[in-house]
């Protein structure tokens, strides 16, 4: 996979964030609305997690390293959040807790970046899947950053700079990550992977389904929204794994067919 298309997928995670934000700043917004929507973004991440990574990390590390890298993703997660809770805690008034979730939602993307580059260090299929995972992942979360940067009062021209400034972290984080990997050995590229799992893992069961009980009170189509999520990225992930399998195929047929023919 060359650098270029990395960097291309890198720029969907930010986009999809960046596409949810402009929904909240000209459209309709509603508590009920953000509390399915993250239970459907919480549904995707733990699909992600659950379909792609923690499988392929199985067929090649041992268990005890996946114990252990898992576990350093979710405490590096929590460390992170208490930093910020801190600095958060330091402050006064509304435009501090403003900038903390600015800075929340920045490291969500830059664990996105993480597991993209690390992903593209794999395979560019695995690449191409969780890039589209973390496209419908991170709709909801950019409407939830850009919706309370709104109710803070903060000018239009701003919240949108903003907005599209979050997809610089997710990109320098997949660029960062798959330098370092692409030519490593694949028992560091698996527990880079069940590292960012953590993260993720996390990031799904804590932030984000507390945002959406704070937003509003859960109903059944919330559980279900949940669920819609998970399956919608499963059947996301089986179609583009099959349409990548296809084109693998018929290039290894076209090869096989050519060197027939020269002999």
């Amino acid at each position: 996979m060359s650098l270029w298309f990395v960097l291309f997928l890198s720029l969907l995670p930010g986009a999809g964030n960046f596409a949810g934000g402009m929904i909240a700043e000209f459209g309709k917004t509603t508590d009920r609305l953000l509390n399915w929507a993250l239970h459907a973004a919480s549904g995707i991440v733990i699909a992600i997690v659950a379909v792609e990574l923690m499988p392929e990390a199985l067929k090649s590390l041992a268990g005890w390293w996946i114990a252990a890298a898992f576990g350093a993703g979710g405490v590096t997660y929590v460390l992170v959040e208490m930093g910020i809770e801190k600095l958060q805690s330091g402050g006064e008034g509304d435009g501090t807790g403003m900038w903390m979730i600015y800075v929340a939602v920045a490291v969500d993307l830059t664990s996105d970046g993480l597991m993209l580059g690390s992903g593209a260090a794999v395979s560019s299929s695995m690449a191409i899947v969780l890039a589209a995972g973390q496209v419908l992942a991170d709709v909801p979360e950019g409407y939830a950053s850009i919706a309370n940067f709104r109710n803070k009062g903060l000018p239009r021209d701003r919240r949108i700079l903003l907005s599209a400034s979050f997809i610089l972290f997710c990109v320098g984080a997949a660029l960062l990550s798959y330098l370092l990997l692409r030519g490593a050995d694949e028992g560091p590229k698996m527990a880079a992977l069940c590292f960012v799992a953590g993260l993720l893992t996390v990031a799904a069961v804590e932030d984000m389904l507390e945002e959406a009980h704070e937003a509003n009170s859960d109903n059944r189509r919330s559980v279900l929204a949940f669920v819609g999520g998970f399956v919608l990225f499963t059947l996301v992930s089986v179609g583009l794994e099959t349409v990548a399998g296809q084109g693998q195929s018929g290039s290894a047929g076209q090869s096989t067919a050519r060197g027939a023919h020269l002999q």
